[in-house]
């Protein structure tokens, strides 16, 4: 009865009482992440070779509108497998964004679908699952595949928002803490981890330009790197700028080194996408019969940077799940409140049996249907991460590294910066507009 009940349910009683809004975020971030386990098993070269077995899978693989009428049905069978995985899920949460919008409160009958009916939430994933491995190829990958470049632009979008916020309140935290212990070890942590972030990034950068870029040759990677050498400099000095500083006395360079570093990621991940051997060591291309060549020999065709941001996409998804903002104006972004309603509270403990308790009577504490866009666009973003944001070619014989892949990243790099550029100089553009 508890996983076909609401989420209090699934609180055991050795655990501390703890909202039913939390809860249930955290359970929906489950199946997100049991939705990841599943396709990085799969893309998994030993798995991936045994996909073919799986009823319907190659049966599904016919083309559809006259597009190759002969496909190889053992070519990337651990691609195809992701695909249909990360769209399973993404229908998943759309299912249930579309299902929850204008909930108000616990109230709503629709609040008991958000909140309880596990066990046949996960029924409905897997259904939703079993039939997308049912879809045949044609046009699904190359379609799906821009899909999953919109989500994933905006997910990233997403992460930078999450980071400053984390940086602020890291920011605020050490130096409240300074403030009241009259402790000078604070303000030397400060400065330590800000060096720590900037030397990290100046010694990113120097191996960008030392593997990334020729003498001769190389001309997009060169100016990407440089862009945003430029716009890491440019915000770096806006924050520490009297008039910045004066209309947000928290705002300093720990925020400014941890951008910083962020951006250098994601123009490493957005050259590791570059489609010139000569100018990519880690470009990998595998061809139908699931051979991967590559500058050094790998033992996966995963890359580095595939990993560090599938640790970035944990992260900021617990981010998400776990708390709300100590900012007014990211509360507002994400559409989440500072506290929660505090109705039911007195309900923590039943019977001397510590429960999650409904939070949301007088209203929500988070908007459940934004909430399942987040982890809508996680899907994509964790689509596109496990495959490189690699596509077939047009002969679908090969896979490769597309320019669009390359562009979408370092676009998102620059939407960034601006975005937060915009945080720092908003107070002063717009004086009449509580910042604080």
């Amino acid at each position: 009865s508890c996983l076909c009940g609401s989420a209090p349910c699934l609180l055991c009683g050795c655990c501390p009482s703890t909202k039913n809004s939390t809860i249930s975020r955290l359970l929906f971030t489950f199946f997100l992440f049991l939705g990841t386990l599943v396709s990085i098993i799969m893309i998994i070269p030993g798995v991936e070779k045994e996909l073919h077995k799986l009823p319907g899978f190659c049966e599904g693989s016919g083309s559809v509108l006259g597009v190759q009428p002969r496909v190889d049905c053992s070519s990337f069978l651990g691609h195809k497998a992701v695909y249909r995985m990360g769209f399973a899920m993404a229908a998943f949460f759309c299912l249930f964004a579309v299902l929850m919008v204008c909930v108000r409160s616990s109230k709503d009958p629709r609040a008991a679908l958000q909140n309880g009916f596990w066990f046949f939430k996960f029924l409905v994933l897997v259904g939703i699952t079993v039939g997308a491995f049912y879809i045949p190829d044609g046009a699904f990958t190359s379609v799906w595949f821009y899909f999953g470049v919109v989500g994933s632009f905006l997910f990233i979008l997403i992460q930078l928002v999450l980071l400053i916020d984390f940086a602020h309140s890291w920011s605020q935290r050490w130096l409240r803490n300074a403030d009241e212990s009259n402790a000078k070890g604070w303000y030397a942590a400060l400065c330590t981890v800000t060096f720590i972030f900037y030397a990290a990034s100046i010694a990113a950068l120097a191996l960008l330009y030392v593997y990334y870029t020729k003498p001769e040759g190389c001309t997009e990677g060169k100016a990407f790197i440089s862009i945003n050498l430029i716009l890491c400099l440019i915000v770096s000095v806006v924050s520490i700028l009297p008039k910045i500083q004066e209309a947000q006395p928290h705002s300093g360079l720990l925020q400014a080194s941890l951008i910083t570093l962020y951006t250098i990621y994601v123009t490493w991940s957005a050259l590791a996408n570059v489609p010139t051997q000569s100018c990519n060591p880690t470009l990998l291309v595998r061809n139908s019969t699931g051979s991967a060549t590559a500058t050094e020999p790998l033992t996966t065709w995963w890359d580095a940077p595939s990993i560090v941001g599938l640790v970035i996409f944990v992260l900021c998804t617990l981010f998400i799940s776990l708390r709300s903002s100590d900012h007014p104006q990211v509360n507002k972004l994400l559409l989440t409140e500072e506290s929660g309603a505090g109705a039911g509270a007195g309900a923590a403990e039943e019977g001397g049996v510590r429960r999650a308790y409904d939070n949301e009577q007088d209203g929500v504490s988070y908007s459940y249907t934004f909430f399942h866009l987040c982890l809508l666009l996680a899907a994509l973003y964790i689509m596109m991460t496990l495959t490189n944001w690699y596509r077939p070619d047009e002969s679908l014989q090969v896979l490769r590294s597309p320019w669009t892949a390359v562009w979408v990243k370092i676009s998102s790099s620059w939407a960034g910066l601006l975005l937060y550029l915009w945080t720092l100089v908003a107070p002063l553009v717009l004086p009449d507009r509580d910042f604080s």
